[in-house]
Protein backbone atom coordinates (compact mmCIF):
# COMPACT_ATOMS: atom_id res chain seq x y z
CA UNK A 1 0.00 0.00 0.00
CA UNK A 2 1.23 3.20 -1.16
CA UNK A 3 4.64 1.95 -2.39
CA UNK A 4 5.04 -0.33 0.52
CA UNK A 5 4.49 -3.83 2.05
CA UNK A 6 1.52 -3.88 4.41
CA UNK A 7 1.12 -5.95 7.32
CA UNK A 8 -2.24 -8.23 7.06
CA UNK A 9 -3.60 -5.82 10.13
CA UNK A 10 -3.59 -2.67 7.98
CA UNK A 11 -7.09 -1.03 7.74
CA UNK A 12 -7.34 1.15 4.12
CA UNK A 13 -7.83 4.49 4.35
CA UNK A 14 -9.52 6.82 1.54
CA UNK A 15 -6.86 7.99 -0.77
CA UNK A 16 -4.37 4.53 -0.61
CA UNK A 17 -2.96 3.44 -3.84
CA UNK A 18 -2.79 -0.22 -3.66
CA UNK A 19 -0.90 -2.72 -6.06
CA UNK A 20 -1.18 -6.96 -5.95
CA UNK A 21 1.64 -8.34 -7.30
CA UNK A 22 1.38 -10.56 -10.37
CA UNK A 23 0.21 -13.82 -9.22
CA UNK A 24 2.71 -16.68 -9.79
CA UNK A 25 0.03 -19.93 -11.26
CA UNK A 26 1.44 -23.25 -12.68
CA UNK A 27 1.72 -23.89 -16.22
CA UNK A 28 -0.74 -25.37 -17.88
CA UNK A 29 0.09 -27.20 -21.13
CA UNK A 30 -2.63 -28.04 -24.00
CA UNK A 31 -3.23 -31.72 -24.26
CA UNK A 32 -2.55 -32.67 -27.73
CA UNK A 33 -3.52 -35.94 -29.47
CA UNK A 34 -0.87 -37.01 -31.43
CA UNK A 35 -2.15 -38.98 -34.34
CA UNK A 36 0.60 -41.24 -34.41
CA UNK A 37 0.26 -42.74 -31.05
CA UNK A 38 -3.68 -42.75 -31.15
CA UNK A 39 -4.51 -46.53 -30.44
CA UNK A 40 -6.99 -46.22 -33.25
CA UNK A 41 -6.26 -48.93 -35.72
CA UNK A 42 -7.01 -48.34 -39.18
CA UNK A 43 -6.52 -50.85 -41.59
CA UNK A 44 -6.19 -49.73 -45.10
CA UNK A 45 -8.11 -51.50 -48.00
CA UNK A 46 -6.85 -49.66 -50.73
CA UNK A 47 -4.37 -47.13 -51.19
CA UNK A 48 -3.01 -45.40 -54.43
CA UNK A 49 -1.35 -41.83 -55.17
CA UNK A 50 -4.92 -40.20 -55.17
CA UNK A 51 -6.96 -42.43 -53.29
CA UNK A 52 -7.11 -43.93 -49.44
CA UNK A 53 -9.66 -46.81 -48.32
CA UNK A 54 -9.93 -47.80 -44.43
CA UNK A 55 -11.85 -50.12 -42.71
CA UNK A 56 -13.35 -47.46 -39.93
CA UNK A 57 -13.63 -49.64 -36.63
CA UNK A 58 -16.99 -48.56 -34.83
CA UNK A 59 -16.88 -46.28 -31.64
CA UNK A 60 -14.69 -43.15 -33.52
CA UNK A 61 -16.22 -40.56 -35.34
CA UNK A 62 -15.07 -39.39 -39.17
CA UNK A 63 -14.48 -36.41 -37.69
CA UNK A 64 -14.11 -34.16 -34.64
CA UNK A 65 -16.76 -31.93 -33.58
CA UNK A 66 -20.02 -32.29 -31.60
CA UNK A 67 -18.88 -33.27 -28.35
CA UNK A 68 -15.71 -35.57 -30.25
CA UNK A 69 -12.17 -34.13 -29.95
CA UNK A 70 -10.71 -35.69 -32.79
CA UNK A 71 -12.27 -38.22 -35.25
CA UNK A 72 -10.57 -40.98 -38.61
CA UNK A 73 -9.60 -37.43 -40.47
CA UNK A 74 -7.83 -35.72 -37.39
CA UNK A 75 -5.94 -39.25 -36.83
CA UNK A 76 -4.91 -40.17 -40.20
CA UNK A 77 -3.84 -36.23 -40.62
CA UNK A 78 -1.22 -36.83 -37.67
CA UNK A 79 -0.29 -40.12 -38.81
CA UNK A 80 0.26 -39.02 -42.42
CA UNK A 81 2.28 -34.99 -41.81
CA UNK A 82 3.69 -35.63 -45.16
CA UNK A 83 0.11 -35.39 -46.95
CA UNK A 84 -0.24 -32.42 -48.52
CA UNK A 85 -4.24 -33.18 -49.46
CA UNK A 86 -6.53 -35.50 -47.36
CA UNK A 87 -10.11 -35.12 -47.31
CA UNK A 88 -13.24 -37.05 -46.38
CA UNK A 89 -15.18 -38.43 -49.72
CA UNK A 90 -18.32 -39.52 -47.86
CA UNK A 91 -19.04 -39.98 -43.65
CA UNK A 92 -20.41 -42.95 -41.67
CA UNK A 93 -22.00 -42.91 -38.49
CA UNK A 94 -20.19 -43.01 -35.13
CA UNK A 95 -21.35 -46.34 -34.86
CA UNK A 96 -21.12 -48.03 -37.65
CA UNK A 97 -17.56 -49.58 -38.65
CA UNK A 98 -16.27 -50.48 -41.97
CA UNK A 99 -15.54 -49.06 -45.67
CA UNK A 100 -14.44 -45.25 -45.78
CA UNK A 101 -13.15 -43.33 -48.91
CA UNK A 102 -10.69 -40.02 -49.07
CA UNK A 103 -9.08 -38.38 -51.56
CA UNK A 104 -5.52 -37.74 -51.46
CA UNK A 105 -6.11 -35.21 -54.36
CA UNK A 106 -8.82 -32.28 -54.92
CA UNK A 107 -9.68 -33.71 -58.39
CA UNK A 108 -10.19 -37.17 -56.95
CA UNK A 109 -12.28 -35.86 -53.84
CA UNK A 110 -14.21 -34.09 -56.38
CA UNK A 111 -14.93 -37.38 -58.90
CA UNK A 112 -16.02 -39.19 -55.80
CA UNK A 113 -18.02 -36.91 -55.11
CA UNK A 114 -19.73 -36.54 -57.99
CA UNK A 115 -19.95 -40.45 -58.20
CA UNK A 116 -21.96 -40.18 -54.90
CA UNK A 117 -24.46 -38.13 -56.46
CA UNK A 118 -24.74 -40.40 -59.76
CA UNK A 119 -25.15 -43.33 -57.50
CA UNK A 120 -27.70 -41.35 -55.27
CA UNK A 121 -29.56 -40.55 -59.12
CA UNK A 122 -29.13 -44.06 -59.93
CA UNK A 123 -26.56 -43.14 -62.31
CA UNK A 124 -25.24 -46.58 -63.36
CA UNK A 125 -21.89 -47.26 -64.29
CA UNK A 126 -20.87 -44.07 -63.02
CA UNK A 127 -22.25 -44.05 -59.35
CA UNK A 128 -20.48 -45.98 -56.42
CA UNK A 129 -22.88 -49.06 -55.34
CA UNK A 130 -22.38 -49.16 -51.83
CA UNK A 131 -23.50 -52.05 -49.42
CA UNK A 132 -23.85 -52.56 -45.37
CA UNK A 133 -24.54 -55.65 -43.24
CA UNK A 134 -26.98 -55.47 -40.88
CA UNK A 135 -28.56 -57.69 -37.93
CA UNK A 136 -32.50 -56.96 -36.94
CA UNK A 137 -34.20 -57.59 -34.05
CA UNK A 138 -37.45 -59.66 -35.49
CA UNK A 139 -38.26 -62.12 -38.67
CA UNK A 140 -37.86 -60.54 -41.82
CA UNK A 141 -39.46 -61.93 -44.65
CA UNK A 142 -38.69 -60.83 -47.70
CA UNK A 143 -36.17 -62.21 -49.67
CA UNK A 144 -36.03 -58.07 -51.41
CA UNK A 145 -37.68 -55.50 -50.42
CA UNK A 146 -37.38 -51.84 -51.78
CA UNK A 147 -37.95 -49.35 -49.30
CA UNK A 148 -38.92 -45.75 -50.62
CA UNK A 149 -39.75 -43.82 -47.15
CA UNK A 150 -39.09 -40.21 -47.30
CA UNK A 151 -36.99 -38.77 -44.25
CA UNK A 152 -37.39 -35.20 -42.35
CA UNK A 153 -34.06 -34.52 -39.91
CA UNK A 154 -35.35 -33.00 -36.86
CA UNK A 155 -34.22 -31.61 -33.09
CA UNK A 156 -34.59 -32.71 -30.22
CA UNK A 157 -34.89 -30.62 -27.06
CA UNK A 158 -31.31 -31.14 -26.37
CA UNK A 159 -29.89 -29.97 -29.72
CA UNK A 160 -29.49 -33.71 -30.55
CA UNK A 161 -29.96 -34.50 -34.39
CA UNK A 162 -32.54 -37.20 -35.26
CA UNK A 163 -34.62 -37.92 -38.25
CA UNK A 164 -37.89 -39.95 -39.10
CA UNK A 165 -39.95 -40.89 -41.80
CA UNK A 166 -41.96 -37.88 -42.62
CA UNK A 167 -44.28 -36.85 -46.15
CA UNK A 168 -42.34 -33.82 -46.17
CA UNK A 169 -38.85 -35.58 -45.63
CA UNK A 170 -36.56 -35.91 -48.58
CA UNK A 171 -36.86 -39.09 -50.86
CA UNK A 172 -34.81 -42.18 -49.58
CA UNK A 173 -34.50 -45.56 -51.02
CA UNK A 174 -32.85 -48.49 -49.87
CA UNK A 175 -32.96 -51.85 -50.95
CA UNK A 176 -32.85 -54.87 -48.08
CA UNK A 177 -31.90 -58.34 -48.96
CA UNK A 178 -32.13 -61.15 -46.76
CA UNK A 179 -29.25 -63.24 -45.78
CA UNK A 180 -30.23 -65.25 -43.17
CA UNK A 181 -33.27 -65.16 -40.38
CA UNK A 182 -33.68 -67.26 -37.06
CA UNK A 183 -35.97 -67.11 -34.31
CA UNK A 184 -35.76 -63.94 -33.55
CA UNK A 185 -33.23 -62.06 -35.78
CA UNK A 186 -32.36 -61.41 -39.33
CA UNK A 187 -29.35 -60.64 -40.95
CA UNK A 188 -29.84 -58.48 -44.40
CA UNK A 189 -27.93 -56.61 -46.67
CA UNK A 190 -28.82 -52.94 -47.56
CA UNK A 191 -28.21 -50.94 -50.73
CA UNK A 192 -28.33 -47.50 -50.88
CA UNK A 193 -29.84 -45.85 -53.56
CA UNK A 194 -29.98 -42.47 -51.80
CA UNK A 195 -27.03 -41.33 -48.87
CA UNK A 196 -29.71 -39.70 -46.18
CA UNK A 197 -28.40 -39.45 -42.56
CA UNK A 198 -29.48 -42.43 -40.44
CA UNK A 199 -31.10 -43.88 -43.49
CA UNK A 200 -31.21 -47.20 -43.25
CA UNK A 201 -31.49 -46.98 -39.25
CA UNK A 202 -34.60 -44.52 -39.64
CA UNK A 203 -36.24 -47.15 -42.30
CA UNK A 204 -36.07 -50.31 -40.67
CA UNK A 205 -36.85 -48.75 -37.07
CA UNK A 206 -40.33 -47.09 -39.21
CA UNK A 207 -40.65 -50.60 -40.01
CA UNK A 208 -40.72 -52.38 -36.95
CA UNK A 209 -37.46 -54.27 -37.19
CA UNK A 210 -34.37 -52.35 -35.53
CA UNK A 211 -30.77 -52.82 -35.93
CA UNK A 212 -29.31 -54.84 -32.65
CA UNK A 213 -27.37 -52.40 -30.60
CA UNK A 214 -28.65 -49.06 -32.16
CA UNK A 215 -28.86 -46.39 -29.31
CA UNK A 216 -30.82 -43.85 -30.85
CA UNK A 217 -33.14 -45.75 -32.91
CA UNK A 218 -33.41 -49.21 -31.90
CA UNK A 219 -35.19 -51.18 -29.19
CA UNK A 220 -33.17 -50.00 -25.26
CA UNK A 221 -34.20 -52.78 -23.27
CA UNK A 222 -33.34 -55.18 -25.93
CA UNK A 223 -29.91 -53.18 -26.35
CA UNK A 224 -29.40 -53.81 -22.61
CA UNK A 225 -29.82 -57.83 -23.08
CA UNK A 226 -27.90 -57.97 -25.92
CA UNK A 227 -25.04 -56.29 -24.19
CA UNK A 228 -24.86 -58.81 -21.37
CA UNK A 229 -24.80 -61.15 -24.46
CA UNK A 230 -21.62 -59.77 -25.70
CA UNK A 231 -23.03 -57.20 -28.54
CA UNK A 232 -21.80 -54.13 -27.23
CA UNK A 233 -22.02 -52.14 -30.13
CA UNK A 234 -24.32 -51.39 -33.06
CA UNK A 235 -24.71 -54.11 -36.09
CA UNK A 236 -24.22 -52.05 -38.58
CA UNK A 237 -21.07 -52.35 -41.01
CA UNK A 238 -20.10 -51.05 -44.61
CA UNK A 239 -18.96 -54.11 -46.21
CA UNK A 240 -18.92 -53.69 -49.53
CA UNK A 241 -18.49 -50.99 -52.73
CA UNK A 242 -18.38 -51.07 -56.33
CA UNK A 243 -17.05 -47.59 -58.19
CA UNK A 244 -15.32 -46.90 -61.13
CA UNK A 245 -11.75 -45.53 -60.01
CA UNK A 246 -11.46 -41.89 -60.41
CA UNK A 247 -8.79 -41.26 -62.12
CA UNK A 248 -8.37 -43.90 -64.74
CA UNK A 249 -11.69 -45.73 -64.88
CA UNK A 250 -11.23 -49.35 -63.83
CA UNK A 251 -13.73 -50.68 -61.84
CA UNK A 252 -12.66 -51.10 -57.93
CA UNK A 253 -14.17 -54.02 -55.88
CA UNK A 254 -13.74 -53.51 -52.16
CA UNK A 255 -14.81 -55.42 -49.30
CA UNK A 256 -14.51 -55.55 -45.51
CA UNK A 257 -15.38 -58.14 -43.53
CA UNK A 258 -17.57 -58.12 -40.53
CA UNK A 259 -15.57 -57.67 -37.36
CA UNK A 260 -14.56 -59.97 -35.00
CA UNK A 261 -17.02 -58.55 -32.49
CA UNK A 262 -20.05 -58.89 -34.94
CA UNK A 263 -18.86 -62.21 -36.38
CA UNK A 264 -18.51 -63.76 -32.66
CA UNK A 265 -22.17 -62.43 -31.47
CA UNK A 266 -23.78 -63.97 -34.87
CA UNK A 267 -22.02 -67.26 -34.20
CA UNK A 268 -23.73 -66.80 -30.92
CA UNK A 269 -27.32 -66.51 -32.16
CA UNK A 270 -26.84 -69.15 -34.54
CA UNK A 271 -26.23 -71.40 -31.60
CA UNK A 272 -28.69 -70.62 -29.58
CA UNK A 273 -31.67 -70.26 -32.28
CA UNK A 274 -32.89 -72.18 -34.78
CA UNK A 275 -32.05 -71.12 -38.41
CA UNK A 276 -35.18 -71.42 -40.98
CA UNK A 277 -33.06 -69.18 -44.15
CA UNK A 278 -29.67 -68.72 -45.51
CA UNK A 279 -26.56 -70.33 -45.43
CA UNK A 280 -24.57 -71.37 -42.31
CA UNK A 281 -22.57 -68.70 -40.59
Amino acid sequence: VNGRRTAVSYRLQTGDVVRIPPLRTAKVEQEVVDGAALKVHLPVVYEDDGLLIVDKPAGIAVHGGSGESFGVIEALRRQRPQARFLELAHRLDRETSGILLLGKKRSVLLALHEMFRAGARGGGERGADKRYQLLVAGRWMDPVRNVRLPLLKYLLPSGERRVRVADEGKAAHTVFRLLARWQGFSLLEAELKTGRTHQIRVHLAHLGYPIAGDEKYGDFALNRSLARDGLKRMFLHASKMRLPHPQDGRELELEAALPVALTRFLESVARREKQDYGGQI
